[in-house]
Formats: C-alpha cells, sequence, structure tokens
C-alpha cells in the first residue's frame, strides 16, 4: 500500500500526538528481518522481535509462557498450562500413589503435626507417631519459621528408596527424637469410608476419580455385600472429579451391558459413544446418589448416565454443571497443556456445562450465587428453560444447560437459631478445641478401642463447653441465648466427629458426623418410607 504525502500542518500534528502518547518511532535497521521467514505466523514473529530487536535483555521464555496462559485464560474455564513442577504435582494426585514417608500431617501454630501414619509406610516402621511434630528436616530448622504444605511436601517427598533424616518432638519426651526414614511408595486413596448404615443399607463415599478409583469401589462394595448389603448410598458430594474412564467403570457396574453412559463430541473430535461393556456387581441393587454443588464433572457423568437410564435416585442439590472434557498434551520439558477438546453429554442428549461469559473467577465461585438466588434454600428458585427439558425412557423429565438436578432435593437450612453454631464451626472453633484435646488426651480416647465406643461412651463436659465459648467471645462471635443453646446441643457430636478422625483415623469421622449430614438423614428418611 502506498503510504500518503503528509503535508506539513498534518506532519506536524502527526509528531505532537505522538510525543504526546510518549511513542517515539524510528526506521528498523533491518527492513528485510523477515523475508526469510514467511512461514512464521504473528506469535513467532513477535517473539523474534521481542528476542532480537528489544531495548532490553528479557526473558523470552518467562514471555512465552505468560502469553499462553494469557491465551488458555480467554478460552474456557477448563483448559489449563501447567509449568513442569506444577503439572508433576497434579499429576500425582491423579495417579494413586506418591513416593514419599507416609504420613498425613497439619501444620499447626507454625509446626508440622503427624494426624496420621500410613499403615505398613516407612514412618510406621521406624515408630513415628501420631501427635509428633517434625522439628527438623535433615539440617533444616521447619518450626516457628512460617513454613507452608508446599515446602514441606517438597522435603519429605522423594524417590523410593532415598533416606531422609527427621527430629521430631514428642509429649512427655524431654528431647528431640531422631529417626531416618526410607521413602516408599505410598498409596493414596479415593474411596473416604465403606460402611454399614444399617443391616441392610451400605454407604461409600468417594473422594474424587483417580487411576485406582474403579478397583478401590470394587473392593468395598465386596466388602459390605459381604456385611448384608441389599441397597446402597453412594455418596459424590464434593467430588470434583477426575478420570472418565473410572468413572465409566463405575457406572458400568450399576447399568446393563449396552447401556449408554456417555458420549462425547468437539470440533476436531468425532462423536463417541460409551457404553456398558459387562455385567455389572450392582445392576440388580436399588441405589441412591448424593450429590450437591461440589460434584463436578466425572461425578455427574456417572449422576446422569443412572438418571438417563431410569437407574435409581438422585438426592441433594444440583451439581456444579462441568461438562467440558480435557486432554493432557506433553510439551516438552515437563511442561503440559491441558486442553478442553469435547463435551460430554447424558445419554438423553443433555449437555449439562454451565454457562461461562469469560470471567474465571465468577465461573468457580458460581455457588455464591445460588446463594444469592435463594436457590440453595428452595428448589423452587431454580427454573429451567423448555429447551432445555428431555424426556428419560421411563418418562421421568430432567434438564441440561447447567448441573445435574437431583430427583429429590434438600435444601440448606434457613434457621436463624443456628446462626451461632455455624459462626463457631465456620471459625473452626469447635475444629481446633478437637484437635487440641485429641493431641493431648489422645493416650485416653485410644483406649475407648474404636469410634463406635468413643462415641457411646465419652462425655462432652460443661467445661468443654466453657473452653469453646471462651474462645469465641475471644474471636467476637456472640449470640442470643436461644442461638447458644442450640449450639451447646449441636456441638457435643460434631466435637466428637472431629476428635474420631483425629484419633482413629479419616473414615472414623463419617458415622459420627451421620446424625448432623442433612442429606444422608432425608436419605435414610426416605429409604424408611419403602421409596427405594
Amino acid at each position: 500500500m502506498r503510504r500518503k504525502h503528509l503535508t506539513p500542518i498534518y506532519l506536524s500534528l502527526a509528531v505532537a500526538f505522538g510525543v504526546l502518547l510518549g511513542i517515539v518511532i524510528s526506521r528498523s535497521n533491518n527492513p528485510n528481518a523477515f523475508v526469510n521467514n514467511g512461514g512464521m505466523n504473528l506469535v513467532d514473529k513477535v517473539f523474534y522481535l521481542i528476542e532480537n530487536e528489544y531495548v532490553d535483555t528479557v526473558n523470552i521464555d518467562k514471555l512465552q509462557v505468560d502469553a499462553v496462559t494469557s491465551v488458555i485464560d480467554k478460552m474456557d474455564p477448563h483448559s489449563e498450562y501447567f509449568e513442569p513442577e506444577v503439572l508433576e504435582e497434579v499429576n500425582e494426585d491423579l495417579q494413586g500413589s506418591f513416593e514419599g514417608i507416609g504420613v498425613t500431617f497439619r501444620i499447626e501454630k507454625d509446626t508440622v503435626t503427624i494426624i496420621s501414619t500410613i499403615k505398613g509406610g516407612p514412618s510406621e516402621k521406624v515408630g513415628i507417631l501420631a501427635g509428633d511434630r517434625i522439628v527438623y528436616v535433615g539440617d533444616s530448622l521447619i518450626a516457628g519459621v512460617g513454613i507452608n504444605n508446599n515446602r514441606v511436601m517438597k522435603l519429605l517427598k522423594g524417590p523410593r528408596g532415598t533416606k531422609v533424616g527427621v527430629k521430631v518432638y514428642r509429649r512427655d519426651v524431654s528431647e528431640l527424637i531422631d529417626f531416618v526414614i526410607v521413602r516408599d511408595v505410598i498409596p493414596t486413596y479415593s474411596v473416604d469410608v465403606a460402611y454399614m448404615l444399617d443391616e441392610t443399607t451400605g454407604y461409600i463415599k468417594l473422594e474424587k476419580f483417580i487411576a485406582t478409583t474403579h478397583k478401590e469401589f470394587v473392593k468395598a462394595v465386596k466388602k459390605l455385600q459381604g456385611q448384608g448389603m441389599t441397597k446402597l448410598i453412594f455418596d459424590l458430594r464434593n467430588n470434583g472429579g477426575g478420570y472418565l474412564v473410572e468413572a465409566v467403570d463405575i457406572a458400568d457396574e450399576f447399568l446393563p451391558k449396552g447401556s449408554l453412559i456417555v458420549y462425547t463430541q468437539g470440533e476436531h473430535r468425532d462423536r463417541q459413544y460409551i457404553f456398558a461393556r459387562r455385567r455389572g456387581m450392582l445392576e440388580d441393587t436399588p441405589v441412591i446418589i448424593l450429590i450437591d454443588e461440589g460434584s463436578a464433572s466425572a461425578s455427574e457423568i456417572v449422576a446422569g448416565a443412572l438418571q438417563d437410564n431410569d437407574r435409581g435416585t438422585i438426592i441433594g442439590r444440583r451439581s456444579f454443571g462441568k461438562g467440558l472434557v480435557q486432554e493432557q498434551f506433553d510439551l516438552g520439558d515437563g511442561a503440559g497443556l491441558r486442553l478442553t477438546v469435547a463435551r460430554y453429554y447424558t445419554p438423553t442428549g443433555r449437555c449439562i456445562q454451565k454457562p461461562y461469559d469469560g470471567d474465571r473467577e465468577k465461573y468457580i465461585l458460581e455457588a455464591y450465587d445460588r446463594y444469592n438466588s435463594g436457590e440453595m434454600f428452595s428448589a423452587d428458585s431454580i427454573h429451567f428453560a423448555d429447551s432445555l427439558k428431555y424426556i428419560t425412557p421411563g418418562g421421568k423429565v430432567v434438564y441440561g444447560g447447567g448441573g445435574i438436578m437431583p430427583d429429590i432435593y434438600v435444601p440448606l437450612k434457613q434457621d436463624s437459631t443456628e446462626y451461632f453454631f455455624n459462626k463457631i464451626v465456620n471459625a473452626s472453633v469447635v475444629f481446633q478445641y478437637a484437635f487440641d484435646y485429641s493431641d493431648a488426651h489422645r493416650d485416653e480416647i485410644l483406649k475407648y478401642g474404636d469410634e463406635n465406643n468413643f462415641d457411646k461412651k465419652f462425655k462432652f463436659t460443661d467445661k468443654m463447653w466453657n473452653d469453646i465459648m471462651k474462645e469465641a467471645k475471644d474471636k467476637k462471635i456472640t449470640g442470643t441465648d436461644e442461638q447458644i443453646a442450640v449450639a451447646k446441643e449441636k456441638t457435643p457430636q460434631l466435637f466428637k466427629a472431629y476428635v474420631a478422625r483425629n484419633v482413629f483415623g479419616d473414615e472414623a469421622f463419617y458415622p459420627l458426623y451421620r446424625p448432623m449430614d442433612e442429606i444422608l438423614q432425608e436419605t435414610m428418611r426416605f429409604i424408611a418410607n419403602g421409596s427405594e
């Protein structure tokens, strides 16, 4: 294109405008910079110029990562670029194992406190105990120095067979105790708990879908069937998903061979149908699936597959609404890209992906909008367009466009008398008191033998309640006499559930928390009425 001739007045204006914007334009010393690079795309050209012509030295690798991250952020809420160290961590979370010393811990008062050791793991073998505080790892002091979880994990994890020395503080022992731990492969589990709620009703809670989930699930089912299970409550609440193949394998256990479980389709992915391939262990077992606003992705595939095949009952609240499929690509040097490549659809054809307007934070925190709209407190606040209506083979009306809507909706309580209780729970007053009590009285609590005896025989005293009230006062948490009376009635059971988890393990929490679980209580009433 020919350059237009500028008369003196226009030239003066152009120069003045450039000065106002702080722009000084000079003629390139290399006007043919791209003559031999005609194959370059725009991005390559820009980075070539930055690397070869920019006034200062730049970290071109970092700039490229920043650019990629910015582009991915603008596409959809689930595509994501991972730098090598981050990708290793997120992959490890789904692999079903890691290499380390075999403990669970929390940082309490700026000190790493052991909550439990993995049975048969490296730490248990050398004598590490729940309640121990790790003061040193090698020569590094880690107590009282503001350490965080990521730093602790990096210090304690390492290749199988390598050694790590630790010094721990143990209550009633005057000096630090030295241990040398040989790291090993540590299994991780996705089944939080599997136990019998009564003589015939089994309960399985699943945290996520990792590489070992189906195997764990089958093992849990066999255990419960051996204990007399004839019906199952399968809890997928707050399960954010994971591997699609694991979700499909679990759905297959409930559905007859040939049943459609899910199908996927994208611009560059042909439609792919996935069917049940075998006779499942639970085809003839009545099942109830529990979901809530934290149930997403693979959880929604399982719930949607059963709902659309008229199999069982879904109870709880509307699920998150993630209907996008990611595929992971290796970018070299340990970096990776999880790119959304397709949408998945439930058997009736529903896409349950919720709307996304480009605001990631708003998308992730959309549950707050459900509070504000009243949805969390009443199903009547939820409205679906007729265009999102689908009909199952059995005639049930279901909806797409934003999560799985349960067959039976259990709203949150809108009870002002529980205000003070909710405040002390949300402020971790009860949790912290239970942790401190467990730590100081671990040996006494262990004498109960298990969580059931502890639940039946342990007495929550007025002194304990007064200690909790003192902590609430220190945090400036107040309530009416009626609210405080309600909290005093509800707190002992929650306290016992927390203590049981601290002393007897994570699985001990759920049986003791059960009386406070509104969705589970509604489910048991549903079963008692003969509906399932």
